[in-house]
């Protein structure tokens, strides 16, 4: 029956809805880290941002003295500030390299604390950083280390924290000469090639350098080549694993060169990694990537991005995370749904109607027919009946058992039809954390 059938349709479609809107939970325990000099309101917005209540997770507080045992040695005091904003959520994950979303951070992007995390040892993981006002972020690789380290229960290794630390810093200050995109693009895929060859050599690592800022159409000083070559020896030094970072890695390249041919500047091919392009850039995208079973953003996905106003800065390192619908956008896109079934009921009901209306016109039309083929058989027209008022008690007899046939036709035909219709940089030394 019609019915069912589309009873059983909207079970189907609603378990597909459920089961692509739902949350994906984290392959490990979700840890928030939340900057010590937030006041209590701040920490409450946080975590509405974040989607999450304080309660369903874990969480860790982190200050400037924690900040300063891993930039201490190569941040200034203005980067380092007094207080420490900036906030994290962090699940591990079993694949997709490192992920990362950024919201009102200013001087760090999402591909460079990527990168960065993939020196610190982390492979596979979702990081949300974000503050409820502009901040510089030089406190957010800290707490994502940390909150990694409770989340997955690993020990990150102390020198390639460091050296992360070190890393984030020289690529920050480059990116205030040359562009962040650029110095994040430089940075990545020089450490890929010394990485992937195993280079040490510091002719070699110059020849890397040189090739890559030609790729980027770049010119550094010496004092910029000599920091980045230093940065390179002591990365291969720890003869880092290339396979269990080359898809973050890869990813970092092609977001930076997306976003560089974005604004209009062309990136010359090194050799170093293939560009997969195409990657998400508008809510109907979004929704796209909802429903057709692209990769799972995670809790880059369940952020409440209107929550910081229209001015935040959202930045990620996959375009779907960077344009999700507000909360209103999401109640509408849902309100059509439910139209969209409630018509579709009504639309059925609708046609039951019209269809009993049509058999019934089409079988009183058939029973005129008749009567004008086999008058004999039929009863007569009404004319017949007022011009024929002495008609014989015979022929009312006849149309009293023609009137029986055609009523027991309809009512055989009408029993038939029933049958079978049946979604900072530094504003202050005190506020750029």
């Amino acid at each position: 029956m019609k019915f069912k059938k589309k009873v059983s349709s909207l079970l189907v479609a609603m378990t597909i809805i459920a089961s692509s809107i739902v949350p994906s939970f984290a392959d490990g325990t979700r840890v928030v880290t939340i900057g010590v000099n937030n006041t209590a309101e701040q920490r409450q917005k946080i975590f509405s941002y974040f989607g999450v209540k304080e309660n369903e997770v874990q969480v860790l507080e982190v200050n400037n003295k924690e900040e300063r045992e891993y930039l201490g040695g190569v941040a200034t005091e203005a980067q380092l500030g007094t207080k420490t904003y900036s906030c994290s959520y962090v699940e591990p994950t079993n694949s997709g390299g490192i992920n990362v979303k950024t919201a009102n951070i200013t001087w760090v992007t999402s591909s460079m604390v990527a990168s960065t995390l993939s020196t610190a040892g982390m492979t596979n993981a979702n990081a949300v950083i974000a503050a409820v006002f502009p901040v510089s972020g030089t406190g957010a690789l800290t707490g994502v280390m940390k909150a990694f380290e409770d989340a997955s229960g690993k020990k990150l290794d102390e020198d390639k924290k460091e050296l992360a630390s070190e890393e984030l810093i020289t690529t920050g200050d480059l990116g205030d000469k040359i562009g962040q995109d650029e110095a994040t693009g430089v940075v990545n895929d020089i450490k890929t090639e010394v990485i992937k060859n195993g280079t040490s050599d510091v002719t070699q690592i110059a020849d890397i350098i040189n090739n890559v800022t030609n790729n980027y159409n770049v010119t550094l000083t010496d004092a910029q080549i000599k920091q980045i070559t230093d940065l390179m020896e002591k990365i291969a030094a720890q003869k880092y694993d290339y396979n269990s970072m080359k898809q973050t890695l890869n990813n970092v390249s092609d977001v930076v060169q997306d976003n560089l041919k974005e604004a209009g500047k062309e990136v010359g091919n090194s050799g170093i990694m293939d560009s997969v392009g195409g990657l998400f850039s508008s809510i109907g995208d979004w929704f796209s990537n909802l429903f057709g079973g692209s990769k799972d953003l995670g809790i880059l996905g369940e952020t409440k991005d209107d929550m910081l106003g229209s001015n935040a800065v959202i930045n990620a390192t996959d375009k779907a995370a960077e344009k999700l619908p507000s909360s209103e956008e999401v109640d509408g896109f849902f309100q059509k749904i439910i139209n969209w079934f409630t018509g579709l009921f009504n639309n059925d009901s609708d046609k039951n109607n019209n269809s009993d209306n049509v058999s019934n016109n089409a079988n009183s039309e058939k029973s005129k027919e008749e009567n004008t083929q086999t008058p004999s058989k039929e009863e007569p027209t009404n004319n017949n009946v007022e011009n024929n008022a002495d008609s014989t008690d015979n022929k009312q007899d006849s149309q009293s058992t023609d009137n029986t046939q055609n009523s027991n036709k309809n009512t055989n035909d009408n029993s038939l039809n029933v049958q079978t219709e049946n979604e900072e940089h530094f504003d202050s030394q005190n506020t750029n954390q």
